[in-house]
């Protein structure tokens, strides 16, 4: 019997025909339905899942390299990917039977936002739903849609223990959300991260999760791991994927590019030579960076059974390092490529727009350093968010 293939090479194998379609993506806007069931069919929507739902459950390493092979395809569908793992995540803080109910079809698609744009009402135990919630990536091929909300009890605003405002993730079938198409964007154009509302929806109380306030049900080392944080991590793959692929596009293209005007390939330009070999040391860097960190920190965990404070300040460190070095590295390969690099025929500046779109996510900002630095400081932290 031929073993089943890995996660990872399960991704590799669907990278031709990923590749094969970015013009289509592109157009539409949006990850093809076909292409998404293929992809959720092949268990890839299932690699930070819960074995208990049916899950691959993997190390966060494993996570990360397989939305980066899928983004080095096409970082549009790789977001989609990182999105729709990342939001799966999250069922491992409910209670079993729940989370069984919402996996119940093992080519499940989840996806949302965790951005507590929407107002629940405490009702009977329950939450009358309402909001609008932006950056729904890859929502039309999701059968369940997750919106953070701001909870509301007797007419006030419910606050934590420690005085900030109370939120928690809804969960709610696709049929009881509307999807607004507003996704007309300069990069990801293919995520198809237009708006998703809902009006007065009663959402069961254990449909929903706090990810500050709860503790996770399963108990697996991953779910160690903070659900922000592996946000950060899976944004970081799909970053490393897609500045490598516009690294490996260029060096495809500058030997048969020669500048106006002169006798020589630009491979053989001194500048171009400098400039490549810096961007290919940034890139390769930056992931090591990534990988080591999470590689070490899964250890502890798995020996420990924790993930300390410390440890998730590295982690948000090295993501946020990776996607923005990335975004540095996509902007030389762009440069490089000269003036052919504006045509749309040109992979190198559909990366460059999607490496730039990708750095504007509020996990991986400039800000995140600043959080970053107070923790490895010692200086006292708001660490709800990292």
């Amino acid at each position: 019997m031929t073993p089943a293939l890995s996660p990872i090479d399960t991704a590799r194998g669907f990278m031709d025909r990923i590749a094969a379609r970015v013009d289509e993506i592109e157009a539409a806007r949006r990850l093809p339905a076909d292409l998404a069931a293929q992809m959720a069919q092949a268990g890839l929507f299932r690699i930070a899942l819960p074995r208990s739902l049916g899950g691959h459950e993997l190390p966060p390493a494993d996570i990360v390299a397989t939305i980066e092979a899928i983004a080095e395809a096409d970082a549009s569908v790789g977001w989609c990917l990182m999105i729709g793992s990342t939001t799966a995540v999250s069922l491992a803080w409910l209670p079993h039977e729940t989370a069984a109910e919402i996996f119940t079809d093992p080519a499940t698609i989840t996806g949302g936002v965790f951005a507590p744009m929407g107002k629940a009402v405490v009702e009977n135990g329950h939450y009358r739903v309402s909001g609008r919630w932006s950056w729904c990536s890859g929502s039309a091929n999701c059968q369940w849609l997750f919106g953070g909300a701001m909870i509301h009890e007797n007419g006030a605003l419910r606050t934590l223990p420690n005085g900030r405002p109370d939120s928690r993730m809804m969960i709610m079938p696709r049929a009881d959300v509307e999807l607004i198409d507003t996704w007309h964007a300069a990069g990801l154009k293919g995520t198809g991260s237009g708006d998703m509302a809902v009006e007065n929806l009663l959402v069961p109380r254990e449909r929903s999760v706090s990810l500050v306030a709860d503790r996770p049900v399963e108990r697996g080392a991953l779910y160690l791991f903070p659900v922000f944080g592996l946000l950060a991590l899976g944004i970081a793959g799909a970053a490393s994927g897609n500045a490598r692929a516009a690294l490996d596009a260029l060096n495809s293209g500058l030997a048969a590019r020669k500048p106006m005007g002169s006798a020589k390939s630009a491979a053989e330009r001194a500048t171009v030579q400098v400039d490549y070999a810096k961007a290919d040391a940034m890139l390769s860097a930056a992931r090591a960076l990534l990988f080591d960190t999470l590689n070490a920190a899964w250890e502890t965990a798995c020996k420990t059974g924790d993930v300390s404070l410390e440890t998730r300040a590295r982690l948000r460190l090295a993501a946020t390092y990776m996607v923005r070095t990335a975004a540095d590295a996509t902007r030389i390969a762009y440069d490089l490529g000269g003036g052919s690099a504006l045509y749309l025929e040109s992979p190198l500046q559909r990366r460059f727009r999607d490496a730039h779109a990708m750095t504007q996510h509020m996990m991986v900002q400039p800000g995140t350093y600043e959080l970053a630095g107070r923790v490895l400081l010692g200086l006292p932290t708001d660490a709800s968010m990292l």
